[in-house]
């Protein structure tokens, strides 16, 4: 059995948009391109009804663009349950007030017990202080949290 990666909306924002400008954007944009197919071919690839909402917002020929690459992936859903989660990880610190969807997004990994949630978010997900947060808080409420990290850092090849 594969295991399982949640793919949120930066990934799937870096794989479908033009090359950037910036080199750190560049390289990520690069990253992704190059490791996508090796995700999809040795992991059960999940994304939500939220990267869907995400991915349809902006200019329409971006917004196609990224639905486009995510079109055939499962879609979980927002439950009660996953709502309950984000809550928690708001109300309790790790992911500031201002950022629900982040908390949204970590939430649906985890009730869903996927193994991965793959981000290139550094600033409210994927970062060394943050993820020791996020893990305390779910694990707290009895949930095992899905290993946080980049696309690089799932296939570090």
């Amino acid at each position: 059995m594969k295991e399982t990666v949640y793919i949120e909306t930066s990934v799937v924002s870096y794989f479908a948009s033009k090359p950037g400008r910036d080199l750190v954007i560049a390289g990520r944009q690069e990253i992704t391109r190059e490791k996508w197919p090796k995700i999809l071919e040795f992991f059960e690839v999940y994304i939500s009804t939220l990267v869907l909402q995400e991915a349809e917002q902006g200019d329409p020929e971006a917004a196609q663009k990224r639905l486009n690459v995510i079109t055939n992936l499962p879609v979980l859903a927002i439950t009660d349950e996953v709502e309950k989660l984000a809550s928690i990880l708001i109300s309790e610190g790790p992911i500031p007030d201002k950022n629900p969807e982040d908390a949204l997004h970590i939430a649906i990994a985890t009730v869903n017990g996927i193994d991965y949630l793959l981000t290139w978010n550094f600033t409210h997900i994927n970062n060394a202080q943050m993820k020791s947060k996020i893990i305390s808080v779910v694990e707290k409420y009895g949930y095992p949290c899905p290993i946080i990290c980049s696309p690089e850092e799932l296939l570090g090849e």
